[in-house]
């Protein structure tokens, strides 16, 4: 069986802050943050929570997909920042919809979580035993930063995407590369729990995200211009029959140099982290309804989705439009 993407949907809080904003609550500028990431400004959650995110993204990308709910066979959520322990954003948000034929399920891959879900939904639809699949990627990052902390919560936001997946006669995922490299995995890093109990007293303060910029930007030059070559190649493609690449949106940086390795032009490379920052797992999906809601999405069209991330992970998958 073969599996399309036959529809997106994604939701942003509503309240955007500045780079001046920022500016104005730390020692940092509108100057320093652009230069160094491209971004200019983030949603950050308030009152939204990530599931009603997903829940909203979830309902635009069925109605996008012309399907109900209750054609739903399986529900996968990717997050690292799900509002629950128990249960799971992917059962919330199959409470939500209404969904009740559908299985669900959380995976964490952090940035590349969207890749690994989607690979994972289009592995079951092929498998013959479903016929539609909801793939969400969705993050509240502003929970897990330390607000003192400028070199790495400027970066950051808050969304959800999804997607739909249906079994299809035509061809529509092409290909599908993932990897992991865990000996590297504590340059970008956020503790859970520490045991704590009659048994073993521990200091319960709350962890919150670190990173080595600098590390991350080697891993991600290096390892997602080799991803997205191995892809395309599975795919029995060359790079420059690719219409676009919707990489995951950590830094403006990060993109040119993927752009300058693959010897693609910057143009087959479409942003919105200017306007959204580095969103982890809702990334790609929102971008990519983004591109799609803008029209710049036809029929035919090779496009290739590339997440990479803690763990560290990395993901690409070539798609047919």
């Amino acid at each position: 069986m073969k599996v399309k993407i036959t529809g997106t949907g994604s939701c942003l809080p509503k309240l955007r802050v500045t780079n001046d904003d920022l500016g104005q609550i730390m020692e940092t500028s509108d100057e320093w943050i652009r230069s160094r990431t491209g971004i200019i400004a983030r949603h950050i959650a308030v009152e939204e929570t990530t599931t009603g995110m997903s829940t909203e993204a979830a309902d635009k990308a069925l109605k996008s997909a012309e399907i109900s709910a209750e054609d739903v066979d399986i529900i996968i959520a990717a997050t690292v920042s799900a509002d629950k322990h128990l249960p799971g954003l992917a059962c919330e948000v199959q409470k939500n919809i209404g969904a009740e034929n559908a299985v669900a399920f959380d995976i964490n891959a952090a940035c590349s979580g969207f890749l690994f879900a989607l690979d994972t939904a289009a592995l079951y639809l092929e498998h013959g035993g479903y016929q539609h699949a909801l793939v969400i990627g969705a993050e509240t990052l502003s929970k897990m930063m330390d607000w003192t902390d400028r070199s790495t919560c400027v970066l950051f936001g808050d969304g959800a995407g999804a997607a739909v997946l249906s079994a299809s006669k035509e061809d529509g995922i092409l290909s599908m590369v993932q990897g992991s490299d865990g000996f590297r995995g504590d340059v970008l890093n956020c503790m859970a729990r520490k045991v704590n109990n009659p048994y073993k007293k521990s200091d319960t303060a709350l962890s919150y995200v670190s990173m080595n910029g600098q590390e991350v930007y080697r891993f991600a030059v290096k390892t997602v211009p080799k991803a997205v070559t191995d892809a395309v190649e599975q795919a029995g493609l060359h790079l420059e029959e690719i219409d676009l690449f919707l990489l995951h949106q950590a830094n403006y940086r990060i993109i040119e140099a993927v752009s300058k390795r693959l010897g693609q032009p910057m143009e087959k490379f479409p942003t919105n982290l200017e306007e959204c920052g580095n969103i982890s797992a809702a990334s790609v999906p929102i971008l990519l309804d983004n591109v799609n809601n803008h029209g710049m999405m036809r029929k035919g069209m090779k496009i290739v989705l590339a997440g990479f991330g803690a763990g560290l992970t990395w993901g690409a998958t070539v798609i047919n439009w």
